[in-house]
């Protein structure tokens, strides 16, 4: 699908169908986020008709065509999922009201100084790396211990939560075992960080592995293929 692609009233069905019966899978206090990389503006606004109030997008310039199209539809929250280059903080703080993708200290810092001159407090999620995994990108484990400090300095943003994608390939077993880590991590950083850092949200679990990450703790999942289908 693209942004402007029509969608015929069978699709818009199909649509439906996904999500109430995915709902069905998904405890009330789980957060369902559509991830609509590659989505029509038509399809979003079938999801947003079954329910949907929160969408996952990948890239600022994408989410900008959409939030335009969509801007009747006023309580819808959206989600920047996709890795955040430097130079396009600012507008991601202008257009987005999370951040799950703050990889780095040095991302969250500028990213605090933004919301500063905006006067914005955008809820954000750290980007931790649970495994190693070269294609990712996220905190180290160790990475965020070290970084704690000065994270929790970072008082114009609401740091509330973890957002883990595990390498792909894993056993189901492994993928668990991953997200349990992150939820043991969460708790961890609960224990020894200061009062800006909440991390009461655990943003883990994608089309493939959500039911794992939901009985691991996941506060949050991101459903794209499953809700839509495969993208073109």
């Amino acid at each position: 699908m693209t942004v402007s692609r029509p969608i015929d009233a069978a699709d818009a069905l199909r649509i439906t169908d996904r999500i109430t019966q995915i709902r069905t899978t998904i405890p009330d206090s789980v957060r369902l986020i559509a991830v609509t990389k590659q989505v029509s503006i038509a399809a979003m606004r079938s999801a947003y008709a079954a329910g949907i109030r929160d969408f996952g997008e990948s890239k600022v310039q994408e989410a900008a065509t959409k939030q335009l199209a969509l801007q009747d539809l006023t309580d819808i929250t959206w989600h920047l999922i996709g890795h955040l280059q430097t130079n396009k903080a600012i507008k991601a703080v202008e257009q987005f009201d999370w951040i799950q993708s703050v990889d780095s200290l040095k991302l969250a810092q500028r990213l605090d100084a933004l919301a500063e001159a905006q006067a914005k407090r955008p809820s954000v999620c750290l980007q931790v790396k649970i495994l190693p995994d070269p294609n990712k990108y996220g905190f180290a484990i160790e990475e965020l211990l070290k970084n704690l400090e000065f994270l929790d300095r970072c008082t114009h943003l609401h740091i509330a939560g973890l957002m883990v994608i595990p390498p792909y390939g894993l056993a189901p077993d492994q993928t668990r075992s991953a997200f349990e880590q992150a939820r043991e991590l969460a708790e961890k950083v609960r224990r020894q960080a200061g009062a800006n850092l909440h991390l009461e949200e655990l943003s883990m679990g994608m089309s493939d592995d959500y039911l794992l990450a939901i009985q691991a703790g996941a506060t949050m999942v991101r459903l794209g293929r499953i809700l839509f289908g495969d993208r073109q």
